[in-house]
């Protein structure tokens, strides 16, 4: 349920309002736009009076929810949330771009990209410490090592960094790394994400491979019960009968997005196709459909990666692709207001 509340509401009657919904055994959450105030109201709400609140003199107007996600509704937070990280930000009318490579090899390697896409316009690093893979054979990352690399990267180079957490246990690795990444597969790890709930750090959560819009924001509810509301939501590519590519990206995600949270939401063309030549033109895409940013795979030696280098774009490509997606925002953006 949401309370809609008239411009410049009495304190002390919105206080005395608060404090009957929470009598009732519920959470409120209060969103204070330019022009209202929005109370959600969390839990059972059958046991409201919808007609007695209406009444009140600081209520303009009181509707149901029927979505199960209440704290990245749009309904309950009609302003655009903007996470800020260090001296950047995701949200807001900016265009955020993540770079670097899938896994993080070495110092030599990751404060050598790190410096290439920062020249290029990047504004965070990306960087696997743990990794993921199908294959238990396959390379799985240089683990609390890797997150010391990415550290020392960031020294370097300023970058707020970004990498992939694989369980809760791995929490105290992750104190001082900037945004805390999700990945498809543990996106509805349960214990993982109340855990993250607790955290006062950003969340990239991505998209499992064969979830719903439904699905996906109430793993970001899991989160923001918590208490937690700095979650990013990142679109990586559904599995559909194509196999073509390494996975069907959902551009269709911005739009929808857009009208159902209040969340930023960034696209990774990277994990999406698969494919080095595809990721330029998606990243375009994504930028034209309307997305608050990008999160790319950059490796400064592809064939030669430990994982996911056919994915991956060298830095010289990245620099003539980051070069185009900021006009293409920047024209966007004038359209829009014009």
């Amino acid at each position: 349920m949401i309370v809609i509340l008239k411009n410049n509401p009495d304190k002390s009657q919105l206080d005395s309002l608060i404090s009957w919904i929470k009598e009732k055994g519920l959470q409120v959450h209060m969103s204070v736009g330019e022009n209202h105030t929005v109370l959600g109201l969390i839990g059972d709400t059958s046991k409201i009076d919808i007609d007695l609140i209406s009444a009140l003199d600081i209520v303009d107007t009181v509707k149901r929810v029927q979505e199960p996600y209440k704290n990245a509704n749009r309904k309950f937070h009609p302003e655009d949330t903007v996470i800020k990280v260090r001296d950047t930000q995701i949200g807001g009318g900016n265009l955020t771009v993540i770079a670097g490579p899938c896994s993080v090899e070495s110092e030599k390697q990751i404060i050598e990209i790190a410096r290439a896409v920062k020249a290029s316009g990047a504004t965070m690093l990306r960087g696997g410490a743990f990794k993921p893979r199908t294959s238990p054979y396959s390379f799985q990352g240089l683990c609390g090592e890797g997150i010391e690399l990415l550290k020392l990267a960031r020294r370097e180079t300023g970058l707020p960094i970004v990498t992939e957490i694989m369980d809760a246990s791995q929490l105290p690795l992750f104190e001082d790394v900037d945004v805390i990444q999700v990945g498809a597969r543990n996106m509805q790890n349960f214990n993982l994400l109340k855990e993250l709930g607790r955290q006062d750090k950003p969340i990239l959560l991505k998209r499992g491979l064969s979830s719903t819009y439904e699905e996906w924001l109430m793993s970001a509810e899991y989160i923001m019960s918590g208490g937690n509301e700095k979650v990013i939501l990142c679109e990586r590519g559904i599995r559909t009968f194509e196999t073509y590519v390494r996975n069907t990206l959902d551009l269709t995600s911005v739009p929808v997005l857009r009208q159902l949270t209040h969340l930023p939401n960034i696209i990774d063309p990277s994990h999406a196709t698969g494919r080095s030549a595809f990721v330029p033109p998606m990243a375009l895409a994504a930028v034209a459909a309307g997305a608050d940013g990008l999160i790319m795979e950059v490796h400064n030696d592809p064939p030669r990666a430990l994982s996911d280098g056919p994915q991956s774009i060298r830095p010289e490509v990245f620099d003539a692709l980051t070069k185009k997606l900021f006009a293409l925002h920047s024209f966007m953006r004038e359209n829009s207001q014009g």
